[in-house]
C-alpha cells in the first residue's frame, strides 16, 4: 500500500512487543523507518524480536526497556533513542471493576501507563523533532477515548485525556511541520483478546461465532475485529505529506461503534 517513503525517519513505538504496537511497528517498518520497539522487559526474545523485524524489512530496528508507568523512564526511552521523528504512544493496560470496589493501585497504574506516558514521552520528543524540522505524533486512543463503558473508569478517564492532550498538542504545534492525532480502535483482534474467548465460551455456553458477535463485538456494528494492520496502516498515513494538514484531531477506526 505504502512505499518506503518513511525511509531515514526513525519511529519509537511504546508497549510494541506484542500486539497493536508491535502490528503498527511492522507496517512503519515496512514504509522504511528505522523502529525502537519498547516494553517494561528485557528479554532474549525482546531482541530477538528487533532483529527478525529489521531482518524482514531492511531498516534498523533496537529494543529498549523502559517502564512505561514512570515518568522518568518514559523521558529516558526517548533520550536513549537519541533521536525521534515519530512518536507512537501505544502502551496500556485494562482492569474491569465498578467504581466502589476499583483498587486505587489499579487506578493510578491505568493513569500512569494510559495517559501520563504520553504526555512524558511527547515532553521529551517535541525538542527533537523541531530540531529536525518535522515529526508526527500518533497517540493509540481508543473508542473509549470518545465514550464510555461501566466498570471501565480508569480506562475511560484516560483514554479521553489522551485526546484531550492530543488537541492540545496539536494546537502547540500547528505552525510547525509537526503534528499530532489519535487514532481510536474498537475491538482489535490482539493475543490477549483471542486468549479470553475459550473461557468466555464456557461461561455463558456459546460457541465461538456467538461469543464475537453477541458479546465482544455486542457495540461494534461491522461485528469483525479490527486488525493490527488496519490500525498500523492508518499510523502510516498520519506520517505521510497526505496527511499534513491532519492535526489535533482523533480517527475512529471502530466499525462504527461510535457513530451509533
Amino acid at each position: 500500500m505504502f512505499e518506503k517513503f518513511l525511509t531515514g525517519k526513525t519511529a519509537i513505538v511504546t508497549g510494541s512487543n506484542s500486539g497493536i504496537g508491535l502490528g503498527v511497528a511492522h507496517r512503519l517498518a515496512r514504509a522504511g523507518a528505522d523502529m525502537v520497539l519498547n516494553s517494561f522487559t528485557d528479554r532474549d526474545e525482546d531482541h530477538a524480536l528487533a532483529e527478525e523485524m529489521a531482518r524482514e524489512h531492511g531498516v534498523t530496528v533496537r529494543y529498549i526497556k523502559a517502564d512505561m508507568s514512570k515518568g522518568d523512564e518514559c523521558r529516558a526511552l526517548i533520550e536513549q533513542a537519541g533521536t525521534c521523528d515519530i512518536l507512537i504512544n501505544n502502551a496500556g493496560i485494562q482492569h474491569v471493576a465498578p467504581i466502589p470496589e476499583f483498587p486505587v493501585e489499579k487506578w493510578d497504574a491505568i493513569i500512569a501507563i494510559n495517559m501520563n506516558s504520553s504526555f512524558h514521552t511527547t515532553a521529551a520528543a517535541l525538542p527533537m523533532m523541531r530540531k529536525a524540522g518535522w515529526g508526527r505524533i500518533v497517540n493509540i486512543a481508543s473508542a473509549h477515548g470518545l465514550t464510555a463503558s461501566p466498570f471501565k473508569s480508569a480506562y475511560v478517564a484516560a483514554k479521553h485525556g489522551v485526546i484531550g492532550l492530543t488537541k492540545v498538542t496539536g494546537l502547540e504545534t500547528a505552525r510547525e511541520n509537526i503534528t499530532c492525532n489519535a487514532i481510536c480502535p474498537g475491538y482489535v483482534l490482539t493475543p490477549l483478546v483471542e486468549a479470553q474467548i475459550p473461557d468466555t465460551m464456557k461461561e455463558y455456553g456459546m460457541s465461538r461465532e456467538d461469543v464475537i458477535t453477541k458479546v465482544m463485538l455486542e457495540r461494534q456494528p461491522s461485528k469483525e475485529f479490527v486488525t493490527v494492520e488496519e490500525l498500523g496502516d492508518t499510523a502510516v498515513f498520519l506520517c505521510s505529506d497526505a496527511a499534513a494538514q491532519i492535526t489535533g484531531t482523533s480517527i475512529s477506526v471502530d466499525g462504527g461503534w461510535t457513530a451509533l
